[in-house]
């Protein structure tokens, strides 16, 4: 009953759960332009989902797994997910449904659908997360819109061929990473990372994200990498309290127009504006509200934002949705910028 009254109170006065401020990017998070400002990167067609497979990159493009040489292997759909193991063993989740291990689809896989992020454990273990029970791939601004925690993390032994129910209920998980006896999640809709351990117990380890967080990888000084591939904002805040709305907007406009997280921006005069003076003298300022960003940030032990790379409002390299260190260079796929980013650690500059 008391939870009933705060809430009612946080909605009338726009404050607590209800207010529609975000977290400001300072501190570590102080905007900058280092990822606009890398030399050029491997373009492609909407990267994703980097791994590193017998000591090389790899990515997904469309229904293709690339390399910096050129393709190396193929789906039969677009790629959602895609991971390697430390000897090699290649898993690829596909958008038509089921995951393959090395070209075979396990019977308990074969039915998976908007799987988002799978993760080797050793040689035995495949972690899964899966986006929504009740929405296809493609169809994540829908729920995100309909506030939908349907999201689950499933744990697969390769030996046995069994299947584990880890944890559900979750908004949209879309980056998994091995820790111990559990994973490391980031879930989008709740803007945080959580631990999940072996048993579903949940523990929080960051929360109240500026951004809805993506992929998540090992730092090379025993932290993190996290991208994120969206940026929250006010318009986007109102609009998630604002249910009448949001059923009008998904009847009458086109999803690409929704007003929603988007991986990127700017290229259609249809596009939802988010207020405020964008433009001066013609010029996209750097600073305006804007749809999509670019945002790789690196985390300490103890996950405290340590350094970040951004690329702003008017630049290109947005909807970074995964990242992977590997031999002093960091990774990133701008899925929204059709680009592979390299960064060469520790100097700021591209490899």
């Amino acid at each position: 009953m008391i939870e009933a009254l705060k809430g009612f109170a946080d909605r009338f006065l726009g404050r607590g759960s209800a207010a529609l401020t975000v977290p400001p990017l300072d501190g570590a998070l102080k905007p900058n332009n280092r990822l606009e400002e890398l030399p050029a990167g491997i373009r492609g067609e909407a990267p994703d989902c980097l791994a590193v497979r017998g000591g090389q990159i790899v990515w997904a493009e469309g229904n293709r797994i690339q390399a910096e040489t050129g393709p190396i292997g193929q789906a039969g759909g677009e790629i959602t997910a895609l991971a390697a193991s430390p000897a090699g063993r290649v898993a690829v989740a596909s958008i038509d449904g089921g995951v393959a291990i090395d070209g075979i689809v396990p019977k308990a896989l074969a039915d998976l659908a908007c799987v988002t992020a799978l993760a080797f454990d050793g040689e035995d273990v495949l972690w899964i997360a899966i986006g929504s029970t009740l929405h296809k791939y493609t169809d994540w601004s829908r729920d995100f819109l309909e506030l939908r925690r349907a999201g689950q993390v499933l744990r697969f032994d390769i030996g046995t061929g069994t299947m584990k129910l880890v944890a559900a209920k979750l908004g949209h998980p879309k980056g998994i990473l091995p820790a111990g006896d559990g994973v490391i999640v980031s879930e989008s809709w709740a803007k945080h990372l959580i631990r999940i351990d072996g048993a579903g117990r949940i523990s929080q380890l960051m929360e109240d994200l500026p951004g809805y967080p993506a992929g998540i990888a090992p730092s090379s000084s025993g932290g993190y990498w996290l991208a994120i591939f969206a940026p929250r904002g006010p318009l986007l805040e109102l609009v998630l309290r604002e249910p009448a709305y949001r059923r009008a907007m998904m009847a009458e406009v086109e999803p690409e127009f929704w007003i929603a997280p988007a991986l990127k921006s700017g290229y259609s005069f249809r596009e939802p504006m988010q207020g405020g003076a964008l433009k001066q003298m013609g010029i996209l300022k750097p600073w305006a509200p804007t749809r999509s960003y670019g945002l790789v940030v690196e985390l300490d032990r103890s996950f405290t934002p340590i350094q970040s790379f951004h690329s702003r409002a008017g630049g290109r390299r947005h909807g970074v949705t995964s990242v992977v260190e590997l031999d002093g260079t960091l990774w990133a796929t701008s899925k929204g910028g059709d680009e592979v980013l390299k960064i060469a650690l520790g100097r700021g500059m591209a490899a």
